[in-house]
């Protein structure tokens, strides 16, 4: 391409695609999150069982990712993000009938044990577990995609702008489903907010090709992509007809630095996802529309990492370093930032703006994060084996999700039952705030410098 052809910007469009995708999904997984307390009162949950249903999706999620990214592979993007997309739409209705659901198990499995489950408690993993099963394609699809369209020194940057879809999911949320719960009940909340990924299979359909297949992008912004990472293409060229065995990438030490940073991190955001809202009625007495402004503020916040912490590594690249270098340098700061939360109950005391001011610093930091260590990925695999390494990153992250939340449970209503529950969120928190420091210390350890996967 010539150094005076502009490119075009149709990436962007599938960029937007894969923002409201996101956007979507998280929408979707927040929902039973913020009608915890509504429900908790109606079935008489605690929190160890609402641990258990939480973490049957964070289970179920990160198994299926550790196959989702090889299904993705093979699939091919498009068939594979939209068979994610109704499997988790699908799932996401069926929360409605998790009453009807729980009582058809519990009667008919109830000689393994189920019996002496609640019937609530039953429908809800299983509705959980449902959702899973579709939402562990995104980001392994999402993550292919920017792969494919954008050039590695735009990566971060693209998929900053949409992961941000998860913080526009979280703050949408709090805006819709505690109101349609209040004047329609719980399970229209469901069903309203699970229809909504049939629509974007619309645009998905409309817009999305391979980009070599791609009609609407002009050839200028074609050769701009495959240019910028011409040594890349040229590797994985020769090696195309090489299929990755998945039994491999574990004996490369890229892998592991990605999943041990997932499993580290990821937690801290299924925490703050899953349990702001019984934070907020436990510590602050909130409920209902009460937690919709301190909620949607603190998701704001986030998108200032999710937009920025893709653009931060840029500054380091243009100063010579390379794509993974500069990606770590940016993220030992983006680890620093997390480290505010451990202010958030001693401040507490003084309003509850105080925590979820603090709490969304961190959460913008997990985002910002987020956007980098997902990038590290395409940084150093060729794409045909992006997709399953981002999938067993993401089985770790899963079920690093899975012990934080069960933990968590078990804190609160220990400390619960002692009259203080503020303690167990406190050591909640110190965790939440300390992760990302000890997740960089053994990532740079694993993968001091940038190399490049060359043998798959």
């Amino acid at each position: 391409m010539s150094s005076t052809t502009k490119p075009g910007g149709y990436r962007w469009t599938i960029c937007s695609l894969l923002f409201f995708a996101t956007t979507i999904n998280y929408l979707d997984r927040q929902v039973l999150s913020l009608l915890k307390p509504m429900l908790e009162d109606e079935f008489g949950w605690t929190n160890s069982q609402y641990a258990n249903i939480a973490s049957a999706f964070q289970f179920t999620y990160a198994i299926c990712l550790l196959f989702a990214g090889r299904i993705i592979d093979k699939l091919g993007t498009k068939k594979g993000y939209a068979w994610a997309i109704i499997l988790w739409s699908v799932g996401a209705i069926v929360h409605a009938l998790a009453i009807p659901i729980g009582e058809v198990l519990v009667s008919s499995l109830g000689w393994i044990g189920l019996a002496a489950v609640p019937v609530s408690v039953v429908g809800f993993i299983f509705s959980r577990a449902v959702l899973a099963v579709g939402e562990a394609g995104n980001f392994p699809a999402a993550i292919k995609v920017t792969a494919e369209y954008f050039p590695k020194k735009e990566r971060s940057f693209a998929t900053g702008i949409f992961n941000s879809g998860t913080n526009i999911g979280a703050i949408l949320a709090p805006l819709s489903v505690p109101w349609i719960a209040t004047n329609y009940g719980w399970q229209m909340a469901f069903i309203v907010i699970g229809a909504i990924g049939f629509l974007w299979l619309i645009f998905w359909f409309m817009y999305y090709d391979a980009p070599h297949l791609q009609k609407k992008m002009g050839q200028a912004e074609r050769e701009y992509i495959l240019d910028a990472d011409a040594a890349e293409v040229a590797q994985q060229s020769a090696t195309s007809s090489k299929k990755v065995k998945w039994s491999s990438l574990f004996n490369y030490k890229q892998t592991w630095a990605f999943s041990i940073g997932k499993f580290l991190t990821d937690g801290v955001w299924w925490f703050f996802l899953f349990w702001l809202p019984a934070y907020l009625k436990d510590q602050y007495g909130m409920t209902g529309t009460e937690i919709i402004l301190p909620l949607v503020v603190l998701y704001s916040l986030t998108m200032v990492g999710s937009i920025g912490g893709g653009w931060f590594p840029v500054y380091y690249i243009n100063k010579g370093y390379n794509a993974y270098d500069g990606r770590l340098k940016a993220m030992f700061v983006i680890a620093l930032i997390p480290l505010v939360v451990l202010a958030a109950q001693p401040l507490g005391a003084i309003s509850f703006w105080m925590p979820v001011i603090l709490i969304g610093i961190g959460a913008s930091a997990h985002q910002a994060w987020s956007a980098n260590i997902f990038t590290t990925v395409s940084d150093m695999f060729p794409q045909k084996a992006i997709g399953s390494v981002v999938g067993i990153g993401g089985m770790a992250g899963g079920i690093g999700g899975v012990i934080v939340t069960k933990v968590g449970g078990a804190l609160f209503d220990h400390y619960k039952a002692l009259g203080h529950i503020e303690t167990g969120y406190t050591i909640m928190f110190t965790f939440c705030a300390t992760a990302y420091l000890v997740a960089w210390v053994i990532m740079k350890s694993l993968v001091p410098k940038f190399k490049l996967i060359t043998d798959l």
